[in-house]
């Protein structure tokens, strides 16, 4: 396989993007932390690539990436007083929130009842998730390698392996984001990132 790779300026580039998903293909581009590599989540084949391109763990769930927050109806069912304020004090930004998965999600995505879901604070990212609605993201680098910041650093670890790279420039965050499991009465931080344990218990008070 080749990848192709094309510039995010370039005026066909995002919907040239959505076709390759709906179409079962691989597609990287940045984000406002690292770049992401991403499937559509209804097609469990393009999930089951995204495993074997990285050599990731499939005890390791995939986490979705929302255009806004009223895509969450389509991820989970009643998200909970805790989810939904934190969604409206950090989103969009470097916050990952930990929920209850909705039933039509493909088993493949997590091997819990639960799901990681965001919006990402990145015109690009929002620009194509406004296309083709939530997309199944993980990071555009092989496990345990270091998370890609630029085109040229996903090229280095994975150039063949998936179909189509958006080149959005450098990264403005470098950090995974936090990542929060809403599911129980109190928030619990099961990544560091840039936001802080206080900054989200705050947020709930």
């Amino acid at each position: 396989m080749q990848t192709e790779v094309l510039s995010a300026d370039f005026p066909t580039a995002l919907a040239h993007a959505a076709d390759v998903l709906k179409h079962g293909g691989i597609v990287a581009f940045p984000t406002d932390t690292v770049y992401g590599l991403a499937v559509l989540p209804s097609l469990e084949d393009s999930i089951e690539s995204l495993y074997i391109i990285k050599g990731r763990s499939r005890e390791k769930a995939i986490a979705l990436l929302l255009a806004n927050s009223q895509q969450l109806a389509q991820v989970t069912l009643n998200p909970n007083s805790m989810a939904r304020k934190l969604a409206e004090k950090f989103w969009p930004g470097p916050l990952t929130l930990v929920i209850p998965r909705h039933p039509n999600l493909p088993d493949s995505l997590s091997t819990t009842p639960t799901i990681g879901v965001r919006v990402p604070n990145h015109p690009v990212t929002l620009s194509l998730l406004n296309l083709t609605g939530p997309l199944a993201v993980t990071s555009a680098n092989l496990s345990g390698q270091e998370n890609t910041r630029t085109a040229r650093e996903v090229l280095e670890q994975l150039n063949g392996r998936f179909h189509l790279l958006i080149d959005g420039g450098e990264t403005p965050g470098g950090v995974p984001s936090t990542v929060v499991d809403c599911t129980g009465p109190r928030p619990s931080v099961l990544r560091e990132g840039p936001i802080r344990l206080a900054e989200i218990e705050a947020a709930i008070a």
